[in-house]
């Protein structure tokens, strides 16, 4: 199969107008890794077409942050898709996707749950985020969208708006991948110099350690993590939260049941992000008390 790179709106709808069988999206902002090609893979799993995006979205940065050294990286994200058998890569210009300018004066917003976490750190980021994903889910038309668990609050905002705005697809979430030492795959970790990348392992050791605590209620998790992250040299903490997963408000010692667990920092200039899911509270078996615990595998 040879894989085709379509720039503009029109070729697409053509490449897509005598599809056969459900059509599967990965989206991404380029710099493809493993992570990427995971969401592929499992896309490949089910679906008879597959077209992954490569658009970096102006939308969703705000002055200050990386959008001018974020890795572009084209050729190779496209030799990549070929590997994985992927049928179209739409890699769209900025005209292509805003054609009356790069401030839409209509967006879609995330309401309260982008206000939260990574909404409180970087202010309209995730309607910036929205608004792409709903211009792409129109252009690309898929069956199925697949999108990391490690960007856990951007998968939830999305599968909340595909609800909330009746759009004709399916969100899957593809548990995020690691390196053998634990980080979690993200274009980001290029920025990282050797003494960066030692100390972003705490955020990953940080989530295990947390998740190991969870039979004990979530005091003790956000007391162990935090015990991983504290004097770490090298890690500006942002925020490490513990949190109901559909309304990301934190969780009360007396809870039980699904949480989770998200960890954000500045590591030298490098913000990173990470979670794990857990299942906080005990359960017996009948004289046995265990903690139960559910991990996500830990991804872009």
């Amino acid at each position: 199969m040879t894989t085709r790179l379509i720039h503009g709106r029109a070729e697409l709808r053509g490449a897509l107008a005598h599809r056969t069988g459900e059509v599967g999206v990965v989206m991404t902002m380029g710099a493809l890794h493993d992570g990427h090609r995971e969401l592929i893979k499992v896309a490949r799993r089910r679906c008879q077409v597959i077209v992954v995006t490569v658009f970096l979205n102006p939308l969703q940065f705000a002055p200050g942050e990386d959008l001018s050294r974020y890795p572009q990286t084209l050729d190779a994200d496209v030799a990549l898709c070929a590997e994985e058998d992927v049928d179209l890569v739409f890699a769209p210009d900025v005209a292509e996707v805003y054609p009356l300018g790069e401030q839409p004066q209509v967006r879609v917003q995330a309401g309260p749950l982008g206000d939260v976490l990574e909404g409180a750190s970087r202010p309209g980021h995730f309607d910036g985020v929205l608004t792409v994903v709903a211009k792409l889910l129109h252009l690309t038309g898929p069956d199925v969208a697949y999108f990391g668990q490690k960007d856990a609050q951007q998968l939830l905002l999305i599968r909340r708006m595909t609800q909330d705005l009746d759009f004709p697809v399916e969100v899957v979430a593809v548990p995020t991948v690691r390196d053998g030492d634990g980080l979690a795959l993200s274009s980001r970790n290029g920025y990282l110099t050797d003494d960066d990348r030692a100390a972003a392992l705490s955020l990953s050791r940080a989530l295990s350690a947390g998740a190991a605590a969870a039979g004990d209620g979530p005091d003790a998790v956000r007391r162990t993590a935090l015990a991983v992250l504290d004097g770490q040299p090298g890690v500006g903490l942002d925020y490490l939260a513990l949190v109901d997963p559909v309304t990301l408000q934190s969780v009360p010692a007396s809870y039980t049941g699904e949480a989770l667990l998200a960890v954000a920092a500045r590591v030298g200039p490098t913000r990173l992000i990470d979670n794990t899911l857990l299942t906080l509270g005990k359960l017996t078996l009948g004289k046995l008390t265990l903690g139960k615990l559910t991990l996500g595998t830990q991804e872009a």
